[in-house]
C-alpha cells in the first residue's frame, strides 16, 4: 500500500527525475575544454543560512554500493573521479596500519570510473564532451590540479561530489543528450525476471532498491525500507530483492517520489519527534500546501503562518470549497525513522482529505486553552512534544511519542497515554504548569471522556470554570490563590508554595492543604489593602463550596486537572491583575 502510493504520486509528478537519473547536490565542476585540459574548477556552493549549499543536478541514477567498488557514470566523489584520497579515511587506516590496503582499493575505485565511462556505446563516446572526459584522464593528474588553490584544498579534505562540463556548454557532460538517450534506452532494453508487486506486469526485479535519503538520524548515504541482506530475512531460497519482488522501474518510481518529499527543500515534510514525516494527496489539494503550516514550527520571519493555515481550513466549510467538501481525493501521511542500516515506519494514515481536515480541526480545538498575550495561538506538534521532555530538549522525547501523536490527530482517536504522563511528571520534576502542558493535559482529558462510554465527567473549558466541580480542578484553582496570597503578603519572595508543595498537593492533597489553609491566614493578615483581603475570602470561599474533603490522594488524570486548574486560575488572576493596572 506505501510503495503503491507513492508510485501513483511519481506518476502524477512529471517535473520528477526520469527513470535511470536522480537529483544530487555536486559542490564542483571540473570544466574540461575539447582537448581534456582543465580550465577551471566550478564551486557551485552559495551560502544558505550560516552553512553552503551545492547546487542541485540531474545526473545518472547512482549504483548500487556495499561494501564493493562500483562507479557512477560520469560523476562521484574525489576518491573515484581523482583518485585522490579521503584524508580521514586514510588518517584511520594508517592508525590501523592498512594504508596500503586503502592504496589498492583507491586505485581500483578510479579505475572503475575510467571504465564505466569506455564502456558506453561508441556512439556515446563519440560524443565530443565525453571524448573530452577520457582526454582529461589520459592527460591530467591530481598534482595538475594543485594550481586551483583554496578549491583544490577543500576537494582534498571533504572528498566531495565532483562531475565534469565541457567549456562552452551550460549543462554538464552525464546531461548531453547522447548520454541521456543512453542511459535511458538502458533501462528499458532488460527482460523480465518476475511479477512486480506494485504493477502486476512481467519485469526485470529489483535486487537492491535505491538509497531513500534525508530521513533525519538515518546513514547519510542513506537507507531502505525493503532490504533483505542475511539468510534469515529470506525464504524459499531467494536472495535479496526477490524475497519481495518490486520491479526496477517500480522501485526507482517509489524512491524517487519519497526522495522528493523527503528533500531539504520541501514543503512537504516535516519532522515530529524522530520521525521525518512525509505528506502528499491523489491529485492536488490545498490541504497539501497547508499541512506543513499547520503543524511545523514557524519560521522565526513569518511567526503567524500557523494562524493562517488553521484560519483558511475552518473556512472551508462557509465558503464550500476544497479541503472540507473533497470526500473523493485520498490524503497519505508517511513517518519514517531511522533503525540501523534500514528506515523504520513510525506511522502510515490513509484518509480522504475532507476526514482529515475534520480531524485537524478537532485536534486544534481539543488542545486550545487559555494563554498569555505573548504566546501564539497555534501549537505546533513539536512544541508540544518538547514540552514532555527532560530539560525541553528535543533529543530527550521519548522515541515512540511523536508517531503516536501524530496518528492519534490524524485518526481523531485517544491521545497516547505516555502524553499524559510524561507531561504530569514533567509538570511535578520543574513545578511549572506552562501553556503547551495545559494544552497537552485538557487535549488528552477532554478527548478520553468522550470515548469513554456513560462519563459524567465535565469537559474542561478553555478558560477558568468555576462551575466545574471535580475536586482535582477545584483544588489546582485554589492552590494558585494560595500563591498568589504568599506573593502579593511577601513581595519579592524566592520561592513560593508551588516550589515547595506542588508535588504533595497535587498527588496527595490531604497531607498539604490543612497546613496551607492555616499559612493562608497568616498571608492575608500581611495585606495592608483590605480589599484586596476581602476579594481572596470571598474567592477562596468560591472555590471551596464545592469541596467536601481532601482527597487523600489523586488519581494520574486528577493530577492533569488539578495543573489546569492551577493554569487556568493563574492566568485569570494575571488577567484581573493587568486590567486594574490599566484602569489606574
Amino acid at each position: 500500500m506505501i510503495l503503491q502510493a507513492l508510485y501513483d504520486y511519481y506518476q502524477r509528478k512529471p517535473e520528477l527525475p526520469r527513470e535511470g537519473f536522480e537529483s544530487r547536490e555536486i559542490p564542483f565542476v571540473i570544466e574540461v575544454s575539447k582537448t581534456g585540459s582543465v580550465v577551471q574548477i566550478e564551486d557551485t556552493r552559495s551560502l544558505d543560512g550560516k552553512k553552503k549549499r551545492a547546487k542541485n543536478y540531474l545526473l545518472p541514477q547512482a549504483a548500487k554500493k556495499s561494501v564493493n567498488v562500483a562507479a557512477n557514470i560520469l560523476w562521484g566523489n574525489a576518491e573515484y573521479v581523482l583518485g585522490l584520497p579521503d584524508e580521514k579515511k586514510l588518517a584511520d587506516r594508517k592508525g590501523k596500519g592498512k594504508e596500503g590496503d586503502y592504496g589498492d582499493r583507491l586505485k581500483e575505485m578510479h579505475a572503475a570510473f575510467v571504465d564505466a565511462v569506455k564502456a558506453l556505446p561508441e556512439r556515446v563516446q563519440a560524443d565530443e564532451g565525453v571524448r573530452a572526459v577520457l582526454k582529461f584522464f589520459d592527460n591530467t593528474k591530481p598534482a595538475d590540479l594543485q594550481r586551483f588553490g583554496e578549491v583544490w584544498e577543500e576537494i582534498r579534505s571533504t572528498n566531495p561530489n565532483m562531475t565534469f562540463r565541457l567549456q562552452g556548454d551550460l549543462e554538464l557532460v552525464c546531461q548531453r543528450p547522447s548520454v541521456s538517450d543512453a542511459m535511458t534506452e538502458a533501462e528499458s532494453a532488460q527482460d523480465g525476471d518476475g511479477i512486480c508487486l506494485i504493477t502486476g506486469k512481467a519485469t526485470q526485479i529489483e535486487r537492491l532498491h535505491p538509497a531513500i535519503k534525508g530521513v533525519w538520524g538515518a546513514q547519510t548515504s542513506g537507507a531502505n525500507v525493503v532490504s533483505f541482506n542475511l539468510p534469515s530475512f529470506t525464504s524459499w531460497g531467494k536472495k535479496q530483492g526477490s524475497n519481495a519482488p518490486v520491479g526496477e522501474k517500480a522501485a526507482f518510481a517509489y524512491t524517487t517520489a519519497v526522495n522528493c518529499l523527503l528533500a531539504r527543500d520541501s514543503k512537504q515534510r516535516i519532522q515530529v519527534g524522530d520521525a521525518s514525516t512525509v505528506f502528499w494527496a491523489d491529485q492536488p489539494s490545498s490541504l497539501e500546501d497547508q499541512f506543513a503550516d499547520l503543524f511545523a514550527e514557524p519560521p522565526k520571519d513569518d511567526p503567524d503562518r500557523a494562524v493562517r493555515a488553521l484560519k483558511a481550513l475552518y473556512q472551508a466549510p462557509r465558503h464550500g470549497v476544497a479541503p472540507v467538501d473533497d470526500d473523493q481525493t485520498r490524503f497519505f501521511v508517511l513517518g519514517l525513522s531511522p533503525n540501523a542500516a534500514r528506515i523504520a515506519i513510525r506511522f502510515w494514515h490513509v484518509g480522504t482529505v475532507a476526514a482529515l481536515a475534520k480531524t485537524i480541526q478537532q485536534h486544534f480545538v481539543d488542545i486550545e486553552i487559555d494563554r498569555p498575550p505573548y504566546e501564539k495561538p497555534c501549537l505546533s506538534v513539536f512544541r508540544l512534544l518538547v514540552a514532555t521532555a527532560v530539560q525541553n530538549k528535543s533529543d530527550n522525547i521519548p522515541p515512540n511519542l511523536g508517531g503516536e501523536l501524530m496518528q492519534a490527530i490524524l485518526s481523531g482517536q485517544r491521545y497516547p497515554a505516555s502524553l499524559l504522563q510524561n507531561a504530569v511528571r514533567r509538570i511535578r520534576a520543574e513545578r511549572e504548569v506552562t501553556y503547551p502542558r495545559a494544552a497537552i493535559l485538557k487535549a488528552y482529558l477532554n478527548r478520553q471522556n468522550r470515548t469513554i462510554q456513560m462519563s459524567h465527567e465535565k469537559e474542561i473549558a478553555v478558560a477558568l470554570d468555576l462551575s466545574n466541580r471535580n475536586s482535582g480542578y477545584r483544588l489546582g484553582c485554589l492552590f494558585a490563590v494560595l500563591e498568589k496570597a504568599q506573593e502579593e503578603a511577601n513581595p519579592g519572595l524566592n520561592a513560593t508554595i508551588r516550589d515547595r508543595f506542588y508535588g504533595s498537593a497535587s498527588a496527595t492533597p490531604v497531607t498539604v492543604f490543612p497546613t496551607l489553609m492555616k499559612l493562608k491566614n497568616h498571608h492575608l493578615a500581611k495585606l495592608q489593602n483590605p480589599g484586596r483581603k476581602v476579594s481572596f475570602e470571598r474567592l477562596i470561599g468560591q472555590i471551596m463550596e464545592e469541596v467536601n474533603d481532601f482527597p487523600a490522594h489523586m488519581s494520574l488524570g486528577d493530577q492533569g486537572r488539578f495543573a489546569i486548574g492551577y493554569y487556568h486560575q493563574r492566568q485569570a488572576l494575571f488577567a484581573k491583575t493587568t486590567a486594574n493596572q490599566q484602569g489606574e
